[in-house]
């Protein structure tokens, strides 16, 4: 029956908090600040009526620390904290899809497409062999044509989503050229 948070994401929580207030007699100042950061604190005013809110454009992985002080003109209500801490980044890419592959090339697509993601490198060499070429991918993007290949070969494709925040996340699959024409 205290201010707490419900349905946290990487960038957003739900407060809620008992009904202390009404529209009549008073309203809440919201506070909330990184914990790491208590300069960069903002303050909203929420009207007496509401008992929940959701503050969103968070950081990830940040803990925030959050008072509600109850602003009324009738009694004194002591200001409520709690702590809540975002979740990580949504681990990006989750799953990569080869298609439309021939004896020298193949598309590789992969989701989700992400806001926070700045580019995508994808990097592909043939299995065995440490020869790795590197695509570059606009953050935007979520396919891109693999060209100038070998035929009948297995390929290791690693698509990387680059963050904005400089963070990183991999994922592999295998593909497999067709082979070439044989003049069956």
């Amino acid at each position: 029956n205290r201010l707490h948070a419900t349905d946290v994401t990487s960038s957003s929580f739900r407060l809620a908090w008992p009904k202390l207030l009404s529209q009549e007699t008073g309203y809440y100042s919201l506070e909330y600040a990184p914990r790491a950061e208590p300069a960069r604190k903002r303050t909203l005013q929420v009207s007496g009526a509401h008992t929940s809110l959701v503050l969103s454009d968070l950081a990830p992985e940040t803990t925030y620390e959050v008072a509600l002080i109850p602003e009324s003109n009738v009694h004194y209500f002591p200001p409520q904290t709690t702590r809540v801490t975002t979740l990580a980044e949504e681990i990006s890419p989750v799953q990569i899809l080869i298609s439309d592959s021939g004896p020298h090339s193949f598309q590789v697509s992969w989701a989700p497409v992400l806001d926070s993601v700045a580019t995508y490198q994808v990097l592909y060499g043939p299995l065995p062999g440490n020869s790795v070429k590197v695509l570059e991918v606009d953050g935007r993007q979520n396919s891109t044509v693999v060209e100038h290949l070998a035929p009948n070969t297995t390929y290791l494709v690693t698509v990387t989503a680059i963050y904005r925040s400089g963070k990183e996340k991999s994922l592999s699959a295998k593909a497999c050229t067709q082979e070439g024409e044989r003049g069956q």
